[in-house]
């Protein structure tokens, strides 16, 4: 049996979506800067998708921005907004669990001059808003958070955050990358002024994203040039992503209350046996307060890498925290942040689900996972 449960790094591209995804790049090619019949259609295909996308956050057409993906659109909205706002100020605020795509820009801001808090979080990796509030300073200008962990998959509290902010007349963004598609999101109700997402994270293509921008926000450009996307990012449109894009939104927010139960009672399911039926394990964050598809393990006496690599044999892909992380020696600075020891955090292992996960694959998973961790842990006893 092959078992795909790494979709919080990428998801496969629905069927139908790669097929239309197709028909447009060989049959419906025009420019959708174009006067023309065939650009025509392309720019009626990119404001579909718009309103697709613009539809699963509760949003206006006119807001949305496509990019060319998750790390893309942290960068155009951290960068694009402190720029604009710098003359009211240039203290920033963040978390020290966001995705690198926002941790890095900060210091890079740093390097030019913005003052940024980092916050930590506590053991059930949920940031606590109060501590957000009292880090607000006269020259704040933008707060970010995302909306739910990439490796412990933890809901944070964003609408408490998006209400303080509102209040205090401070930008707020979201990291909305693993959420978006998976929990229901209300930009309005949340409060939220800048969005970033991207479509492989939901069944749709790698390299095409989009950004939320609430109407009325000022927004540096991310790519000068032409007039696309309202001058905030130039250049000809990849009407194909874009297609692909709006299509994978409207087929998550039309299923996502039966898809989202189903794959939380099969994560549920996944995390009751783990934790029962392999010693001195426990979950990574908040049991309740997580994403539907996400569970993340400490597995004592044993490497989440050499977990990942045991289970790839037995055709188990798996990962031991984020893709963006893969290469680096470092433990997990997410699981660092909640209190985990170094030792604790290269104990790690990620399993996610995706709509397509089904019951005996869990079980084939959880079968195999206790074989390699009492490989494991027999190796190290011979060691010593």
């Amino acid at each position: 049996m092959e078992v795909y449960l790494d979709n919080a790094a990428t998801t496969a591209v629905l069927p139908e979506i790669a097929a239309a995804m197709a028909d447009i790049m060989i049959r419906r090619c025009g420019n959708p800067s174009g006067i023309y019949k065939r650009s025509r259609e392309a720019a009626g295909i990119v404001l579909e998708a718009r309103t697709q996308v613009a539809d699963l956050l509760g949003a206006s057409p006119r807001e949305i921005c496509f990019t060319g993906g998750g790390s893309e659109g942290d960068n155009m909205l951290l960068r694009g907004a402190a720029h604009c706002y710098r003359h009211k100020g240039r203290h920033i605020i963040t978390t020290q669990i966001e995705h690198h795509a926002v941790l890095n820009t900060c210091k890079a801001l740093e390097k030019e001059g913005f003052d940024v808090t980092y916050l930590p979080v506590p053991a059930d990796g949920r940031l606590d808003p109060a501590a957000v509030e009292q880090a607000v300073r006269k020259d704040t200008i933008l707060i970010s958070v995302m909306y739910a962990n990439n490796e412990t998959g933890v809901l944070q509290p964003i609408r408490a955050v998006g209400d303080m902010a509102r209040a205090r007349g401070i930008l707020f963004h979201t990291d909305a990358v693993q959420a978006a598609g998976h929990v229901p999101i209300d930009v309005e109700a949340d409060h939220i002024d800048l969005l970033t997402l991207t479509a492989h994270k939901f069944h749709g293509p790698k390299g095409c994203g989009a950004v939320y921008i609430r109407r009325g926000t000022a927004m540096e450009p991310l790519v000068y040039g032409g007039p696309q996307e309202r001058g905030w990012r130039a250049g000809t449109e990849n009407v194909p992503g874009i297609y692909g894009l709006g299509m994978a939104a409207a087929h998550a927010r039309q299923g996502m209350d039966t898809v989202a139960g189903r794959v939380r009672s099969l994560r549920d399911r996944l995390i009751q046996r783990v934790l029962t039926e392999i010693p001195d394990t426990e979950l990574n964050g908040s049991r309740t307060e997580r994403l539907p598809n996400n569970a993340n393990f400490l597995i004592r006496g044993v490497s989440g890498e050499e977990m990942v690599l045991l289970l790839d044999f037995a055709d188990i892909a798996a990962s031991s925290g984020s893709a963006c992380a893969s290469g680096s020696l470092d433990p997990s600075h997410v699981l660092l942040a909640m209190g985990r020891s170094r030792e604790e955090a290269a104990g790690c292992l990620r399993l996610t689900l995706s709509e397509f996960t089904t019951g005996a694959e869990i079980d084939y998973t959880v079968d195999k996972l206790k074989e390699v961790v009492e490989r494991l842990r027999a190796a190290q006893r011979d060691v010593r």
